[in-house]
């Protein structure tokens, strides 16, 4: 029960930081960025201003969802559907009050710059925390249900997309004029997806990032007894040998978290001070205590025949 209610808190949290580094840093200065955001920014500005864009991400993501109910699930659109309708309505109480005056940074590189460093944190948050707020999301999941397709992929190709199309927002000028406005803004605006993208990456996987440890003492067996008892982490010995003094040595092997690397360093400086340690980050660890080892579903590829000629026929006369 406290751990469902301190993720629902921290979904609210996440979602009210992006709303804010959205509609604060971001929307003033008419810059597209990825995701239902970004979409929903591409009808505000192509109608005029005359379609909120927290309205057009509700009944985007409404429609959305109807098209995925069979694919994804009830729980997945349950959760979308309470995600989805509460950045709407954080993002359209404040709409309003930033996009009728001037932006409250007035230069737009620094204001993207920090509405992307601040989505990045409110996306980061309520995705650690099992919250989901639609748009390219369900596209992504959706295609990573009917194909072979990555949600990574799929979200970065719609991103891409959604920025590049506001080069053909309307726009009072020739079209020189148009390049030269329109090209700075969509740089911006894909400038915005990698710094989000980054941040929100990194709180997402701040816990999981896997550390290994390869370990070489006289006191082997004490390090590993006290590493495996008080660490909980398991540990594995390879036997190996000095090449100079020629003498037999043990190497210990240790796979942990990343909250977990100060404590067995910790662990091996007071039993050996004079121990040798190979700290290393692991891309991915799966197994029991790290990630599960899942695997993708493989296209079947068809049997194909292909006709092999035999040998040529001999003549018996003629051999």
């Amino acid at each position: 029960m406290k751990s469902s209610v301190r993720d629902y808190i921290c979904i609210l949290a996440g979602m009210a930081i992006y709303a804010l580094g959205f509609t604060v840093f971001i929307l003033p200065h008419q810059i597209v960025t990825g995701g239902m955001a970004g979409f929903s920014t591409l009808i505000y500005f192509a109608t005029g201003e005359a379609v909120p864009v927290w309205v057009t991400m509700l009944l985007a993501n409404i429609a959305l969802l109807m098209i995925g109910f069979r694919v994804l699930g009830r729980s997945f659109i349950v959760r979308t559907i309470f995600g989805a309708s509460l950045l709407s309505f954080m993002i359209g109480s404040i709409e309003g009050t930033f996009t009728s005056r001037p932006p409250l940074v007035t230069d737009p590189t620094m204001s993207v710059l920090m509405g992307a460093v601040i989505c990045g944190f409110g996306i980061g948050t309520y995705y650690r925390h099992k919250g989901s707020t639609g748009g390219t999301d369900t596209v992504a999941a959706i295609m990573e249900k009917v194909s072979n397709i990555s949600i990574g992929r799929t979200m970065v190709a719609i991103d891409v997309t959604i920025v590049t199309a506001s080069f053909l927002l309307p726009f009072d000028g020739d079209f020189d004029a148009r390049v030269q406005a329109r090209v700075q803004t969509i740089l911006y605006g894909w400038a915005s997806i990698v710094i989000y993208s980054f941040i929100a990456d990194r709180i997402v996987n701040a816990d999981r990032q896997a550390i290994q440890f390869l370990i070489l003492s006289s006191k082997w067996q004490e390090i590993a007894h006290r590493v495996t008892r008080e660490s909980g982490r398991g540990v594995t010995t390879f036997d190996g040998r000095g090449f100079w003094t020629n003498e037999p040595r043990t190497m210990l092997i240790v796979w942990c978290r990343q909250y977990d690397a100060d404590r067995i360093y910790e662990i091996v400086r007071r039993v050996d001070e004079t121990a040798y340690i190979i700290q290393s980050a692991a891309r991915s660890v799966y197994g029991n205590g790290f990630d599960p080892l899942r695997s993708k579903p493989v296209k079947e590829i068809e049997p194909r025949t292909v006709d092999i000629p035999g040998p040529a026929p001999v003549d018996a006369q003629n051999p």
